[in-house]
């Protein structure tokens, strides 16, 4: 069980860092539509949670390095 969950681990730092760019855009894109949804009620939540994710996943791509 511990080797399949490392074995995803290692899978997900290898996609973050071969498409950090591309899931970056795509969090941004998700967070604009949300945002559009709720009609601007929470942007700034919306906007902090796409940064973090966007921190997240660049962080798990330089792990590789």
């Amino acid at each position: 069980m511990f080797d399949a969950l490392k074995n995803l681990k290692e899978k997900a730092e290898d996609l973050a860092e071969a498409h950090s760019d591309k899931i970056s855009d795509g969090l941004e894109k998700v967070g604009d539509f949300v945002d559009d949804k709720t009609g601007g009620k929470h942007s700034d939540k919306i906007d902090t949670a796409v940064d973090k994710a966007q921190g997240f996943v660049e962080k798990l791509g330089e792990k590789k390095d």
